[in-house]
């Protein structure tokens, strides 16, 4: 059954591509278990009908900080269904982070692990949270149980486009996070514009091997095979070689540069075991030329590089097949993340504002109706971010050639992407700054082989202080979520400034960018 046309709501438009027989397979995981979609239809009304039974107020946010499962697939479904907004939380956020998101967002519900359940209800409570629910990866915990007892029929509340469906924080430059408010109109065009630019095919079968508390794993990837009715195999944590023997028996894989370099590291990867594979898409940070290269050499494909952020979903990307826009182009090409989406305006603007011509390097700025509503309880960061003609500034820096192609030439704010994942250095500084015998501290990014790029911090101690490097790392793993906490940590008399006061960074990345090669 079709959707009601003025019915956005995500989760309506998903089920309507589910297959008509809903008893084939939807998604396998690693463990052996095997879902139906009659499962994943099942499994989402039972917890949507108890969301709804909770008479929560309209617009009420539902945490969720669990470990990756079909059934926390099932809950973000249950959701959008319920007509609610989701807030999922990366499972290594710690303490002081997990408080000030929930402080922040004020989330009717939350869901968490049962491990965790003793100091995240104590956090949820005090900030006045109704309902803390349990959630395992093993198919255990309080949500589960309540949800039991709940119809497995249920109509989905419909939504408008504007109205609210999940909000993903994104660090800013002074520690504190900034909740970007995604609507069910900027997810639906994203998943609908995806599905036709990367050629989503009818036997498609996707490998998820990404978390789904970010916009890759969650929008990206679990969007893009439940709108076009594709099963998937379900990784609950990468395995290299649990991915090249999957290869053989699927057609799209999206991943991390890190995942790729881990493949690349495996003897058995080769064409022939990759046969039946269409496609290789990469994101979430940027891939080394290097690794585009040995990929193309080792598998006979090339990878699809594209771009977005949690503010916007995707952006750019590398064409699957030709371009009518850009002249038919259809070439992939590394160092790029490719052309302007279709729908997306992006354009590339100096310091002052002014458009910039081709070739000029330059602050990238983007509209469409993939572009976030703003940053949730903060109108004047959200006034700050849109130019007054109501272009988003993404904050990245970079240029667009002749033929179209995007290329990401710097971060501004000093954002390291590690793995995939977003360290923001101002909020690694001020952990460390609080610690014991420590004046003051500069976070630099490094390349390195496998994450793309690492923290490596540099301290200054106060006078009569004896700082050691391995105990400030130490320190900083029961305060940071681990890929937040930097790789390497120096300590030296004094860090190198300008004629201002201010710390060069570049000078610092100069002198370590090196730290992690070979």
């Amino acid at each position: 059954m079709m959707p009601a046309s003025n019915d956005h709501n995500v989760w309506t438009h998903l089920r309507a591509a589910f297959p008509a027989d809903l008893d084939r397979w939807a998604v396998e995981t690693d463990t052996g278990l095997v879902y139906s979609w009659r499962d994943l239809d099942r499994a989402s009304a039972m917890m949507a009908n108890l969301l709804a039974s909770l008479d929560l107020p309209p617009g009420a946010r539902v945490a969720a900080q669990v470990d990756k499962s079909v059934e926390a697939l099932a809950l973000y479904m249950a959701t959008l269904r319920a007509g609610y907004v989701f807030l999922p939380l990366n499972t290594a956020y710690q303490r002081a982070e997990i408080e000030y998101f929930i402080g922040d967002a004020q989330p009717a519900v939350v869901v968490c692990t049962g491990a965790n359940f003793g100091w995240v209800s104590q956090i949820a409570f005090r900030a006045g949270t109704a309902y803390v629910f349990t959630l395992n990866d093993d198919r255990t915990g309080s949500l589960l149980e309540r949800a039991a007892h709940h119809s497995d029929a249920h109509a989905p509340v419909p939504r408008q486009a504007d109205d609210l469906a999940a909000i993903l924080y994104t660090s800013g430059t002074t520690g504190r996070s900034k909740g970007a408010m995604l609507s069910h109109g900027n997810l639906l065009s994203n998943a609908l514009m995806l599905r036709d630019y990367w050629g989503w095919q009818p036997d498609d079968v996707l490998i998820h091997a990404l978390p789904i508390f970010h916009v890759h794993g969650l929008f990206v990837a679990i969007h893009g095979a439940l709108i076009n009715g594709s099963p998937m195999r379900w990784m609950g944590r990468f395995d290299p070689k649990l991915t090249l023997r999957w290869l053989g028996c699927a057609t799209v894989f999206m991943g991390v540069p890190t995942l790729y370099v881990r493949l690349l590291a495996e003897p058995g990867l080769s064409p022939e075991a990759v046969r039946p594979m269409r496609l290789f898409i990469s994101g979430s940070a940027p891939l080394l030329i290097d690794t585009f290269n040995a990929w193309r050499e080792r598998t006979g494909h090339t990878i699809l590089e594209r771009y977005g952020m949690s503010e916007t979903l995707m952006l750019t990307s590398n064409p699957y097949r030709a371009d009518p826009r850009h002249g038919g182009q259809s070439e992939r090409r590394g160092g790029t993340v490719g052309f302007p989406l279709p729908g997306v305006a992006l354009r590339i603007a100096g310091e002052g504002g002014e458009p910039l011509p081709p070739g000029q390097i330059g602050g990238i700025e983007v509209r469409g109706p993939n572009v976030f509503q703003g940053y949730w309880g903060m109108p004047e960061k959200t006034r700050e971010a849109f130019t007054a003609d109501g272009w988003f500034k993404t904050g990245d820096v970079g240029l667009q050639d002749e033929r179209g192609y995007v290329t990401i030439v710097g971060r501004s704010k000093d954002l390291i992407i590690s793995g995939g994942y977003n360290v923001y250095p101002a909020e690694v500084e001020g952990a460390i700054n609080e610690l014991p015998g420590v004046a003051e501290s500069a976070v630099v990014g490094v390349p390195h082989p496998d994450f793309g790029e690492v923290g490596v911090a540099v301290l200054i101690a106060q006078p009569g202080a004896a700082l050691q490097p391995e105990a400030v790392l130490a320190a900083l793993k029961g305060r940071l979520a681990n890929y937040k906490v930097p790789k390497r940590c120096f300590v030296l008399d004094e860090l190198p400034r300008n004629a201002m006061g201010k710390v060069q960074k570049n000078q610092l990345r100069e002198r370590y960018r090196d730290l992690f090669a070979g």
